[in-house]
Parts: C-alpha cells; sequence; structure tokens
C-alpha cells in the first residue's frame, strides 16, 4: 500500500470522480483506476460504488478513508521533521483564516514574517471560522486564524491575539440612527442583516435575543461582513459588524444594557508539532498581532 496509491484514493473520495482525481494528480484517468484496482484487490475490497457519472464510498472505502489520510499526514509530518532539523524556516505552510481577519488584520503579520522568511510558501485557505476549525481538528492545516469558539473543545488549543468589540450600526438615514437610546425589543421589530447564526458570531447575537425571548427579523444573513456592511449602508436593515468596520456611511446604535465582543486568535491542534514554519508565523503573530 504505497503512498501515490492512498493519494489517488483520498483524491477520488474527495472530487468523488476519476476524471477530477487525475486532474487534481497530474495523471490520466486510466493510471488512477489502476492504482485504485490494485488498492481494492489487495484489500480484497471494493472501496467505491460507482452509480453511473457518480462515485461514492464503500463501506470499507469510509473506513480506509481517515486511515488514509492520517498515513498521508504522518508520512508530511516526518518528512519535514527531519528536514527541519537544520533549524531551516522554509517549505509550504497552510493557513486556514477568515475573509474579514485576512482583510483587517493580517496585513501587517504577513509583511513581517515575509520579509523575514522568504523561503516559506504560504498557502492561504478563506473559510468560515467553524470550517477552519474543523480543518485543524483533521489536521488538513497546522494552523487557524480566526475567529475563536466560545468554548474549544479538545483536541483544539485557542489563543487569542486580538479583542474584537461588536456594535449594532444602521445606515444614517435609518429610523433607527435617529434614536439616542434602542431596547432590544425594538430592534426584533425591524430588519435585520446578520452573519448566518449558526456561526460563532451569528450565535452571540442570537443569544442576546434569547435571553429576553425576543425572535430575529431577519431580511438576510451572510458570512461576508463586507456585504453585510454595504447592505447597512445603503439603509437595508441594521446589523452588529466589528466597531473597526464602522465608518461614515453608518452610525452606530447605542443598544441599551449590551455590551458584545468576540475573541480573534489562533486554533492549533494539541498532538501535533508546529513545524519550523508554522512556529515563525504563530510567533509574528504574536509580536504584531497585538
Amino acid at each position: 500500500m504505497d503512498t501515490e496509491t492512498l493519494k489517488a484514493f483520498i483524491a477520488v473520495a474527495e472530487h468523488q470522480s476519476f476524471s477530477l482525481a487525475a486532474e487534481s494528480l497530474h495523471l490520466t484517468q486510466p493510471a488512477i483506476s489502476k492504482r485504485i484496482a490494485a488498492l481494492e484487490k489487495k484489500l480484497n475490497h471494493c472501496l467505491f460504488d460507482r452509480l453511473g457519472r457518480e462515485v461514492i464510498l464503500t463501506e470499507a472505502g469510509e473506513t480506509l478513508r481517515p486511515r488514509a489520510e492520517q498515513i498521508l499526514r504522518s508520512i508530511t509530518d516526518t518528512e519535514r521533521t527531519i528536514k527541519e532539523l537544520t533549524g531551516n524556516i522554509s517549505g509550504v505552510l497552510r493557513v486556514a483564516t477568515s475573509h474579514h481577519i485576512g482583510l483587517h488584520h493580517l496585513p501587517p503579520v504577513l509583511h513581517a514574517f515575509t520579509s523575514k522568511h522568504q523561503h516559506v510558501n504560504l498557502q492561504f485557505e478563506f473559510l468560515d471560522s467553524e470550517q477552519a476549525h474543523e480543518r485543524v481538528t483533521h489536521g488538513d492545516c497546522e494552523l487557524a486564524v480566526v475567529t475563536l469558539a466560545p468554548k474549544i473543545q479538545e483536541p483544539l488549543i485557542g489563543e487569542r491575539i486580538w479583542s474584537d468589540p461588536l456594535v449594532f450600526v444602521a445606515a444614517r438615514n435609518h429610523p433607527l440612527a435617529a434614536a439616542h437610546t434602542i431596547s432590544l425589543e425594538i430592534l426584533s421589530r425591524q430588519a435585520a442583516i446578520l452573519p448566518d447564526l449558526n456561526t460563532f458570531t451569528g450565535r452571540l447575537v442570537k443569544r442576546c435575543f434569547d435571553e429576553v425571548d425576543l425572535k430575529l427579523e431577519l431580511s438576510m444573513t451572510t458570512n461576508y461582513l463586507e456585504t453585510i456592511k454595504m447592505m447597512v449602508s445603503v439603509g437595508l436593515g441594521w446589523s452588529v459588524l466589528p466597531k473597526t468596520m464602522v465608518d461614515d456611511q453608518m452610525i452606530e446604535i447605542p443598544v441599551k444594557n449590551v455590551h458584545l465582543k468576540r475573541e480573534l486568535g489562533v486554533v492549533t491542534h494539541a498532538k501535533r508539532t508546529l513545524g519550523n514554519a508554522a512556529l515563525a508565523f504563530y510567533e509574528t503573530l504574536r509580536d504584531k498581532g497585538a
């Protein structure tokens, strides 16, 4: 069971397609099919059901997938650890982050890091923070720079880098903008544009209203804060945004007895040793992120 065969198996499982798997690995489709057939023969089990154009994992395939991913990660980590015995900081560093953090918090960090470590190939994956937590859990990236979960679950470890105050906002010509103080009850009767209520930020806002038994009047949800900002600025509803995003197109709404903030920071896996590049990036975050 060689690594190239396992890579072919993982690629087919991810893409649910032999042709797309072949394309991703820069191989021909017959080469991929041959590797999968050899693996199925070796294991004496069918790994994929071919239902017309659809390719799905069998029970044996589902059993093999996490083990195959673990084997490949272990090999990659071992190779990296040995290469890094010299103390060199180089190679590929995969980081998961959110669009908001990438736009508003990472630029000074990236400038400092890339200036000092020019031999590191930084590869960013822009995801919702919840997805990024999963990526780290499954070992798909060494670290994530995201909105931290309210309670970090094992095997993850979280460290706060930025505290991110949140404020209620509306367009300057919105009916709410003229009030000196607003209650949650008044807000609950007005159209809101919020992050998805299943996200960490969305849940934070929803909990405020749940605690006083009020329902939100949602006109739209989106996880792109820049999109929310644009829609609020043209008067389509109120929202909750990071205080750093408020500009002269909108106004903060003072809400009685409500103060919200979220924590932004780094998520790593407790049982994974960070490589030299990841450690250097982490230190740069601590130094420049404050």
